[in-house]
């Protein structure tokens, strides 16, 4: 990025809304106590604690090799932390398997797509749906009329939010023949199939264009005022510090720094971890 125009323009042109900081009466969604993660020796997450208040938008920052997915990883359960505790919702969810925390209410895209090309752009979003499905093997062997009308409200659901996120035109394409900007969309459409509670975004600018860029800032604004609260990771700073509530900076896998997009964007070691040490 332009990290000396980017940091301190962006910084200087927070809405208000945004930069408001967190009530001391928001309740804790997710709880993470003294985290950390080695691979082979190395340390890429270290004793790193912080909180994300429910109904927030809350972006991570960094360099490269910050620790950023490997955070959200972790999060997710695609790690399993070396020490540490994390809390979702009230509950101890250290090392548990992606699957069970997405059944807690937990989804997340990814940096690189992860879209099913194979198939259509309303069957990856139905995809996202198999929570809310009959999953007992003999009714679906069967199809008993509840598995049909359980994949019928799928169907309508998977349509309803392909509309929301702006891709009604592409319900009967290809996945493969879709433009990326659209397919970043359509991944965010999936994981919002599954009715989470927090929605991670590990990304969701990055490779975009100017004006794709402004409908995904647009899009994660509608999705938090539905009240899915969306931790971000994402280097387009101008978008980070215009939708953010609350900005966690890493470092070498450590926190550098936290507070309002305000005292992120102006914190001199966030500066200097962007731009390197000045002379």
């Amino acid at each position: 990025m332009n990290a000396t125009t980017n940091m301190t323009t962006a910084a200087a042109a927070i809405p208000a809304t945004a930069a408001k900081a967190a009530t001391s009466t928001a309740r804790h969604l997710l709880q993470v106590d003294n985290l950390s993660r080695e691979f082979g020796g190395v340390l890429a997450i270290g004793d790193l604690s912080f909180t994300i208040q429910q109904g927030k938008i809350h972006s991570i920052i960094g360099p490269n090799g910050a620790g950023k997915t490997t955070l959200f990883n972790l999060i997710t359960g695609v790690y399993k932390p070396s020490g540490g505790t994390i809390l979702f919702d009230g509950a101890t969810v250290s090392g548990m398997a992606p699957y069970k925390l997405a059944e807690r209410g937990m989804s997340r895209t990814f940096r690189n797509l992860q879209i099913f090309f194979n198939m259509t752009a309303l069957e990856n979003v139905m995809v996202g749906r198999h929570l809310h499905l009959d999953r007992r093997l003999l009714p679906a062997l069967l199809r008993f009329p509840s598995v049909r009308r359980k994949d019928a409200e799928a169907r309508e659901r998977a349509a309803e939010l392909m509309r929301e996120v702006g891709l009604g035109k592409y319900l009967d394409a290809h996945a493969s023949s879709m433009p990326y900007g659209a397919l970043k969309r359509l991944e965010i459409a999936r994981a919002l199939a599954a009715e989470p509670k927090l929605l991670l975004l590990d990304e969701p600018a990055a490779g975009l264009n100017a004006t794709e860029s402004r409908e995904i800032d647009e899009l994660i604004k509608h999705v938090a005022a539905r009240g899915v609260t969306v931790i971000l990771v994402e280097h387009d700073m101008k978008m980070v510090m215009g939708i953010s509530d609350h900005i966690l900076a890493l470092n070498y896998g450590r926190k550098l720094a936290e507070g309002t997009p305000a005292e992120v964007g102006s914190n001199p070691d966030v500066i200097a971890a962007y731009l390197g040490s000045m002379p």
